[in-house]
């Protein structure tokens, strides 16, 4: 018994050691930077624009790859069940972290305790656009084109559980519509059903429509979000244009499989944030209408847990089910 436990005792500081002496030499090889939505989304510009400082920071490639699907549940479940050696990292927003677990019957992962919080990145408004065809200009005539036409209007987003989503179904609760949902697999089949006209509306971050509502493709009813973006500062925010409650502002971060070596994640935070902050990102970040974040990755964690929380509820009181 006695040898067995000295057996068991000396496995286990072996494993201990191997498990220390590769979080020192970390990384040795290229990290995978694992984007839950397909190319053209707003998670998919943001991770290549840090991925490239990242990169030249760590000494090692940092790849982005894309993983869409259900709402970003598809690419967050291959993070999750990632090995816990830092070389598998995701980049996420709140639809697969805090929005999906209280809106679906199942999930293939648990958000809370199968991901550990790394580093957030930026946060950023949704915007409501319409399809030019529309006769509505600001957002008062949206609603009531919308109570005339009840059949008419429909809304696209980048899937089940996005931000996008998520701000459609606050709107129409509060301004008492009913809208066709569409999801995509991906913020840019949304958007160019949109501009098509198979869809009438769409919400989405700025980065990916910004171009398309300078050139006019799409018209911009409200900004969000409590204050204006400076990059469209002719468009209302919800609250100035009669819908105050509507505010949906997206963040995005980076995590990790849980039971990655604490520190693995603190460089990664620490290495991220330099990233982020570094004058070129910064003003790429800018010249998207988004704005750097640098929490700790304990207040990250807070974030997630507290908004976790606040959707349980305000899923109960709308009554939102995605199964």
């Amino acid at each position: 018994m006695i040898l067995h436990r000295l057996i068991a005792g000396l496995a286990l500081g072996l494993v201990a050691m191997t498990a220390a002496q590769a979080a020192s030499n970390w990384p040795s090889r290229p990290i995978r930077l694992i984007a839950t939505y397909g190319p053209g989304s707003s998670i998919d510009i943001i991770a290549r624009l840090i991925a490239k400082p990242l990169s030249e920071q760590l000494g090692q490639s940092v790849v982005v790859e894309n993983k869409p699907g259900a709402g970003g549940d598809l690419g967050t479940d291959f993070v999750a069940k990632a090995d816990k050696d830092g070389y598998t990292i995701g980049f996420a927003s709140a639809g697969p972290i805090t929005v999906n677990p209280n809106a679906r019957a199942k999930m293939p992962y648990d958000a809370m305790k199968d991901l550990a919080p790394v580093a957030m990145v930026a946060t950023g408004p949704n915007v409501l656009l319409v399809n030019p065809s529309l006769p509505v200009n600001n957002l008062q005539e949206l609603i009531a084109y919308i109570k005339a036409n009840p059949d008419k209007v429909s809304f696209a987003s980048a899937g089940m559980g996005t931000s996008g989503h998520i701000a459609g179904e606050m709107f129409q609760h509060l301004s008492k519509t009913t809208i066709l949902h569409v999801p995509y697999k991906g913020n840019s089949e949304a958007i160019t059903d949109t501009l098509g006209g198979r869809t009438s509306m769409v919400i989405s971050g700025v980065p990916p429509i910004l171009s398309f509502v300078k050139s006019g493709q799409l018209r911009a009813i409200a900004v969000a979000d409590v204050k204006r973006s400076p990059l469209l500062p002719n468009v209302p925010t919800v609250a100035e244009a009669g819908l105050p409650g509507a505010e949906s502002v997206a963040w995005y971060g980076i995590v990790a499989p849980a039971g990655t070596p604490p520190e693995i994640l603190d460089r990664l935070h620490d290495e991220i944030n330099k990233a982020v902050n570094t004058p070129e990102v910064q003003e790429k970040f800018s010249n998207l209408g988004i704005v750097a974040a640098s929490d700790s990755r304990a207040d990250f964690g807070k974030r997630m847990m507290d908004e976790h929380a606040r959707f349980k509820e305000l899923f109960k009181q709308i009554n939102l089910v995605m199964d």
